[in-house]
């Protein structure tokens, strides 16, 4: 009877929802995107060309791992227990996390799971891995050092004791803070303990040289306390490296000094700070003054140091994240370039202090306002070793607040990440505020393909695992507008093949000519022309639409040119976009941005917090409407568009959704282009665009119909089919060849649904009982026919039936998603909804599902032909002179111990090296011999190498025994030439006598 009665009401003789059974509704999780948590770990391969993310556990979700590669490729790696991510490292083809429980956990990246887990006996403040290594070696809090073996998933007998504890016996509890090894020579590590730092030689198993950071007194330190000045002071050690060559020791203390040793012999060649030098001295540099008078500033934290090097291992910098003052205004990374390292046999030790103490140059890596870098990821071309700081051409810089920031290195311009990184990471690149989407066909988006100009690619790694075909011909595109004021383009999917996976961007800052101030309110794109419409809270709204940039590559001055209501923004287009969305035209209105609809037939309509209503006609483009809501008043004839009582009409109004259609009016044969308008107290405002004579059109106002509360979503429907009654490109051809449709409004407000007839029908009515509607829309379920879905208050998925209204089942979705952020939930046609799960992600839900889980990626990170290239060695005056140098295969008995059997890696890299091997000599020619050694493998260049250093050694020995016996000979010659002078001597001095 419902059905019957409320179809009546509203004017509907069928059921459009016959055909759907609560058995069919399931809520299945499809996908997710974005962050979880916040980031607390990055790490990166340049064999694989893979990016992995760590996360903390929040409120708002575990810990995991977010394992990048290029595209889409993308693979989450749980934690087994409930803890953040501390540290990351890629170890060939593993993966060891450290998490904040001081649990090891070690994931296989060809099998993307989890292969062993080790609890270390003890606190573990320090991790260290190597690419060539099967071993990964943990700094304890008591200062100890262990090791374990990644291949055989068993600790090691190694263990390293507390070295600085045994050299200085009266020294407080010391904890390792940092481990590397000498980045040629495995058999040398460095140790950093909160004292100080010490060289540990695997070769004769104790410790060669310590370093200790004194401050006497009067010298100001790194940070230049006037109080602390006149006692001596031994500043805590946070960070300890190597220089790329191993040549020299740079240590970072807690009050901003960096100090720079020489390994040999243990001297202090500079104490410096990045303003100031040789802050170890009396009487040194003065305090940096605080922000008001007789005070100093303090100086942020070091939090991370790399020394970096070019292709050119000695043309170095330090890349240093903090030490700047906290007053600084200038915020970001501090790059101080070293330039070429002295020759260190033949230059003096004032030569090289003066290499450290007057660097080549030094600048800034500029973040954003206000944004203090904690934390960054290099990125290297190639090379996996100098501690992951090889001639690197970008840099991944992690913010206080969460986001990343990804700069060109050594330069600091900013990388668009579009098509650069996952889409996951753009929602922390910056913060996304807000999400739409729309509903585009798919040959509309297949065309539209961003020429943006870019450099090269940062994640080549990985491949995708096939997916379903498509299941839909139009795609979920979503606009995601971010903090700094960009829109970013891209499909969603549905679960199945996406075929263009490329991101769009618009930049919202440049297109209203100002950087700050641009939080974006608003968005709306057209699903069968792809232009975009974007509002700020400030009232602005600007239009972009699809083209080529015919100032590609200029920077064009603009121009303010106002015509028909708008000015026009087409200069002020990217000048390193050469085809994608172009800024056309802008608006300002006065306040806020409330509503915002771009329609498939050239119009755009924009509601403002001020009560005012704008219409713009896209063929101008041209404002052809512009109206305040309480100027309707006096133009309604049916309906009440103001309630009675005063204390109604004193609260302000404006819109809060707009939708265009196609239909027939109430007491109308004919069908027009209808403007829906809802607003916050419950009105839906009705409007008739009309065509002129001169070939625009003009809006006309036809009526409002009241409800209760703020109205959340207008779905106009074809009251005899029931398909949606919107104003498409096919709908409005339809017009000029009599086509009339009899259609219906479906309004739903927080606190219930109406359909009627627009104007003002009084039609049928269902109120929600004791929960608010936050989105909803009418979805369809292949052809079993249309519901209503809404996200209620709850926490919970509701569909009802049209025109009943009956409910037909519902589904709690609140362990999902964010029932706080419902509002900003969107709902499609297909039955996909698509929600906020945390601050900086988003779930991918389909109603009509079978209750399935997210599923695990099935994407392939690890390339089995993508092999570690050997470690560099010492150079080969080094080798000639005799040095012991340790190679990975001797780190595996020192270590392992000496019954240990090579790994499984070593095994597999050696076979795929001779089976190389055979290959070349099968089709070995003329000029194979050269092509031999471009390719040789690891064991073959160590091979190689061991004949010719001993070669060399023997050459030298034969060297050695020809100057032995050329220094006797002419020992020999100088003798008789003595014997023979002193025999003339003689007989002269007698003949004299003799009278001869």
């Amino acid at each position: 009877m419902a059905h019957l009665l409320r179809g009546k009401q509203a004017g509907i003789h069928r059921d459009f929802s016959g055909g759907l059974d609560p058995q069919l509704f399931a809520i299945d999780e499809v996908a997710r995107y974005g962050i979880n948590s916040q980031i607390s770990a990055l790490s990166y391969d340049p064999v694989q060309s893979l990016l992995a993310v760590g996360t903390s556990d929040t409120q708002f979700g575990g810990g995991q791992i977010y394992v990048f590669g290029q595209s889409r490729v993308s693979v989450v790696l749980p934690l087994p227990r409930k803890s953040s991510v501390k540290s990351i490292h890629f170890v060939a083809d593993k993966l060891v996390c450290l998490d904040s429980k001081h649990e090891i956990s070690v994931f296989s990246l060809e099998t993307s799971r989890i292969i062993s887990t080790y609890t270390p006996p003890g606190s573990v403040t320090a991790i260290l891995t190597d690419p060539t290594l099967d071993f990964a070696l943990f700094g304890l809090q008591n200062g100890e050092i262990v090791a374990y073996d990644l291949d055989r998933q068993n600790p090691t007998p190694l263990r390293v004791p507390n070295l600085w504890r045994q050299q200085y016996p009266n020294s407080r509890l010391t904890s390792v803070v940092t481990l590397a090894f000498h980045p040629r020579d495995l058999g040398s590590l460095l140790i950093g303990y909160n004292a100080g730092a010490a060289v540990y030689s695997f070769k004769i198993d104790r410790a060669t040289k310590f370093f200790q950071y004194e401050l006497p007194p009067g010298a100001p330190g790194g940070d230049s306390d006037p109080t602390a000045s006149s006692i001596r002071r031994y500043p805590r050690l946070t960070q300890a490296i190597w220089h790329p060559t191993g040549t020299f020791v740079l240590t970072g203390h807690e009050d901003s000094s960096l100090v720079v040793w020489d390994p040999k012999d243990g001297r202090k060649l500079l104490a410096r700070t990045i303003q100031d030098t040789n802050v170890d001295a009396p009487g040194g540099a003065a305090a940096i003054r605080g922000a008001t008078p007789g005070t100093f500033a303090l100086k942020c934290p070091l939090f991370r140091i790399a020394w970096c090097s070019k292709e050119n291992p000695d043309d170095t910098g330090l890349l240093i994240a903090g030490g700047m003052p906290t007053t600084s205004i200038e915020k970001g990374l501090t790059f101080i370039d070293l330039g070429q390292t002295p020759n260190y046999t033949t230059s003096s030790w004032q030569v090289i202090s003066q290499h450290f103490e007057k660097p080549k140059r030094q600048h800034t890596l500029r973040t954003p306002p206000n944004a203090e870098v904690v934390d960054f990821c290099l990125i290297p071309r190639r090379s996996p070793h100098y501690a992951g700081s090889h001639d690197p051409i970008a840099v991944i810089a992690l913010l206080a607040s969460g986001e990343l920031v990804t700069l060109s290195f050594p330069s600091g311009h900013a990388i668009n990440p579009n098509n650069q990184l996952h889409v996951s990471m753009s929602y922390v690149h910056p913060f996304v505020n807000r999400i739409d989407l729309a509903f585009v066909e798919r040959t509309r988006w297949l065309g539209m393909v961003e020429n943006r100009s870019k450099g090269p690619p940062i994640l080549k790694g990985g491949a995708e695992a096939k997916r379903s075909l498509m299941r839909y011909a139009n795609r979920n595109i979503l606009q995601a507008a971010h903090a700094d004021g960009t829109v970013r383009t891209w499909d969603v999917g549905h679960g199945d093949e996406i075929e263009n996976q490329t991101m769009i961007q618009v930049d919202m800052a440049r297109a209203v000519g100002r950087s700050d101030n641009v939080d974006i309110s608003k968005m709306s794109m057209a699903g069968a022309t792809g232009e975009l419409v974007v509002g700020l809270r400030t009232g602005e709204i600007a239009i972009f639409r699809w083209g080529h940039n015919k100032d590609y590559g200029k920077e064009i001055r603009h121009v303010e040119a106002t015509a028909f209501g708008l000015e026009t923004i087409k200069d002020r287009a990217e000048p390193n976009v050469k085809e994608g969305l172009l800024p056309l035209a802008m608006f300002e209105g006065q306040g806020q941005v409330t509503a915002l609809k771009m329609s498939d037939v050239g119009f755009t309509a924009a509601g403002f917090q001020q009560g005012a209503l704008v219409v713009i006609d896209l063929r101008g483009p041209a404002v052809i409407y512009q109206a305040g809501l309480n100027e309707l008043a006096s133009q309604n004839k049916r309906g009440s568009f103001r309630r009675s009582n005063s204390q109604t009409q004193e609260k302000a109004e404006w819109p809060t959704c707009i939708e265009f259609g196609v239909m027939s009016l109430e007491a109308e044969d004919y069908s027009s282009i209808l403007l829906f308008v809802g607003t916050n107290l419950g009105r839906l405002a009705t409007f008739k665009l009309l065509p002129e004579s001169h070939g625009g059109y003009s809006v006309k106002f036809v009526g409002s119909s009241a409800s209760e509360d703020r109205i959340v979503t207008i779905a106009p429907i074809d009251a005899e089919l029931g398909d949606p009654a919107e104003a498409t490109q096919s709908a409005v051809a339809g017009l000029r060849e009599g086509r009339k449709i009899n259609g219906v409004v479906l309004v739903v407000a927080t606190s219930g649904v109406r359909i009627f007839r627009p104007p003002a029908a009084k039609g049928a009515h269902k109120t929600f009982d004791e929960v608010f509607c936050d989105s909803a829309a009418v979805v369809r379920y292949q052809a079993a026919g249309y519901a209503l879905l809404g996200l209620f208050g709850d926490g919970t998925a509701k569909t009802f039936s049209i025109p009943a209204l009956k409910q037909i089942a519902s589904a709690n979705v609140s362990h999902i998603l964010d029932v706080r952020r419902f509002a900003e939930a969107v709902v499609t046609p297909t039955g996909d909804i698509i929600g906020w799960t945390g601050p900086s992600e988003i779930a991918l839900l389909n109603v009509w599902g079978t209750g399935s889980n997210l599923t695990r990626s099935l994407d392939r990170l690890l390339n089995v032909d993508a092999l570690v290239p050997p470690r560099p060695t010492i150079s080969n005056v080094q080798w000639m002179t005799g040095t012991l140098y340790v190679t990975p295969a001797d780190m595996d008995a020192l270590i392992g111990g000496p019954n240990r059997p090579p790994s499984k890696r070593m095994v597999e890299q050696r076979r795929a090296e001779e089976e190389q091997q055979r290959a070349l000599k099968r089709s070995a020619t003329a000029g194979s011999s050269s092509a031999e050694t471009q390719d040789e493998g690891y064991w073959a260049y160590m091979q190689r190498q061991m004949q010719e250093r001993t070669q060399s050694l023997n050459i030298m020995g034969d060297s050695t025994d020809k100057v032995e016996e050329s220094s006797s000979n002419w020992a020999d010659d100088v003798n008789k030439f003595v014997s023979k002078q002193k025999k003339k001597a003689v007989m002269g001095f007698v003949g004299s006598k003799l009278g001869f």
